[in-house]
């Protein structure tokens, strides 16, 4: 026992005969391990709570270590996550591409005749309807097949005239004339050929289809009189149809004429036509503000019926290439644009981008601010974000121009001191009348909430407004003097 006593006695012997200068603090020794090395630690920041920070190293309010922040990388805005809270956050990605800029133009269109293919069918004599051959509104009917037989006696008295024509013999001019004359009847070269065979005159005359078509309008009924110039039948050519459609003025820009349209219908949505847009009427509605264009469609199969309602899509193609971003990628601030970039091991980079025209797909040209290739979040970047605005607003404190120094607000966010007024004495307690804790404020923001002030006005990390917090009365002091009969007695 003694011998561990005198061992005890030497120890401490030797350790006051070392200089104090060879004993340093752990103050000053922190201070030189900050300042070894090619970087020096600026200050330490909590892993859990986002904008923690202190000067020390210490443990945040979760319990962990908080890590240390080297100079220059608070400069940076990059941000680090690691895997597991990417994975919580949904966070996905998608690269940047390169290809045409084409814009599609929605709109709904009607189905109409095409104007160019219509037909009416008129005498340019009076008569009477013997024979209907096409008795019916919507027949088919090829050119040269017969429609009705009609008499008239002006054309019965212009075939004698020809025949006699032909039997005179050195009339060429009264057969010229007369032939003329069955012309201007529209009488057909094979029926003059018979006429000129037969030497006989018809009674009847039979006016044939003169185009391929389908029958939209009919008339003409058996026994009736027709005056010279009247519509018997009205023949439409469905094979090549229009398609009308309105496109608003600001779209105006993208159409041209040849332009590819795309039409689809309702009772085939499994079927998708293409045509061209062949002409941009020159005048706007001025209800609507919308202009009128005309598309032409091949018809086989005569799916494309008149009077129909199609959905048109036009493309247009506004570069031949373009850099292209998805518009989920995007965070529209009212004065900039912003994007992620992924980046290796966790790490996002904010960029601000300047966009372009919008595209198909749900893409928008870039004009600045990206390259081809790299890889922009698309999912999850407003926790991104949320990181991004909370470090700028942290550089923003730590620079010398910021109301509020690091020191001050690593003791704000280590230890939360409501600033109270003492509690007063006795004698002033005789003075005043009741003391209430006064009202606590603090920042509205979740990062910030750790943090209460006793004054109201601006959070100094955020520039938000403080609330008042609810806090309870901690201490009532009752201010009436003791009577001297309940006085304490010693």
């Amino acid at each position: 026992m003694k011998s561990i006593l005198i061992q005890l006695i030497c120890a401490a012997l030797v350790l006051s005969l070392v200089p104090s200068c060879s004993r340093k603090q752990p103050e000053t020794a922190t201070k030189d391990r900050q300042s070894t090395g090619s970087r020096k630690i600026k200050y330490y920041k909590s892993t859990m709570m986002l904008g923690e920070i202190s000067q020390t190293p210490r443990k945040d309010s979760m319990g962990m270590d908080m890590v240390p922040v080297y100079e220059g990388e608070d400069e940076s805005q990059t941000i680090t996550v690691d895997p597991v809270t990417v994975q919580k956050m949904g966070v996905r990605v998608a690269p940047v591409t390169k290809g045409p800029l084409r814009r599609v133009i929605r709109t709904v269109g009607s189905i109409d005749y095409n104007e160019t293919a219509l037909a009416d069918v008129t005498t340019k004599f009076r008569g009477w309807i013997e024979n209907l051959y096409v008795d019916s509104t919507g027949k088919q009917v090829h050119k040269g097949e017969p429609l009705f037989d009609i008499y008239s006696p002006d054309l019965y008295s212009a075939q004698n005239e020809y025949v006699l024509a032909l039997n005179q013999t050195g009339g060429s001019g009264l057969k010229g004339s007369a032939l003329q004359k069955l012309k201007l009847f529209d009488i057909s070269q094979d029926q003059i050929a018979a006429l000129e065979k037969t030497r006989q005159p018809q009674r009847t005359l039979r006016v044939d289809a003169p185009i391929d078509g389908i029958v939209v309008e009919k008339m003409a009924v058996k026994g009736q009189m027709v005056d010279a110039g009247m519509k018997l039948y009205r023949l439409a050519d469905l094979s090549i149809v229009w398609v009308q459609s309105q496109i608003y003025e600001q779209d105006l820009a993208l159409l041209k004429l040849g332009q590819e349209a795309e039409v689809s219908l309702s009772y085939l949505p499994d079927r998708k036509f293409r045509g061209r847009v062949t002409y941009i009427y020159p005048t706007v509605d001025e209800k609507t503000r919308t202009a009128r264009v005309r598309m032409e469609f091949h018809n086989p199969g005569f799916f494309l019926k008149p009077g129909m309602f199609a959905t048109v899509e036009i493309r247009a193609e506004l570069e031949p290439e373009a850099l292209l971003v998805p518009d989920t990628a995007v965070l529209r601030s009212g004065d900039k644009n912003t994007v992620f970039v992924a980046l290796e091991n966790g790490k996002f980079d904010p960029r601000t981008v300047t966009i372009g025209a919008r595209g198909e797909n749900d893409t928008y040209q870039v004009l600045s601010g990206l390259k081809e290739g790299e890889r922009v979040v698309t999912s999850g970047q407003f926790m991104l974000d949320s990181e991004s605005q909370l470090r700028e607003a942290i550089q923003k404190m730590l620079s010398p121009s910021a109301s509020v120094s690091p020191a001050e607000h690593a003791e704000h966010a280590g230890a939360k001191e409501s600033q109270v007024s003492p509690i007063p004495s006795a004698p002033e307690a005789a003075v005043s009348a009741e003391y209430v804790c006064p009202t606590e404020y603090s920042c509205p923001m979740p990062e910030h909430m750790n943090i209460t002030y006793n004054h109201p006005g601006k959070c100094p990390i955020c520039g938000m407004t403080l609330i008042p917090k609810s806090t309870e009365k901690e201490s009532t002091v009752v201010a009436s003097p003791l009577p001297a009969a309940t006085a304490p007695q010693r």
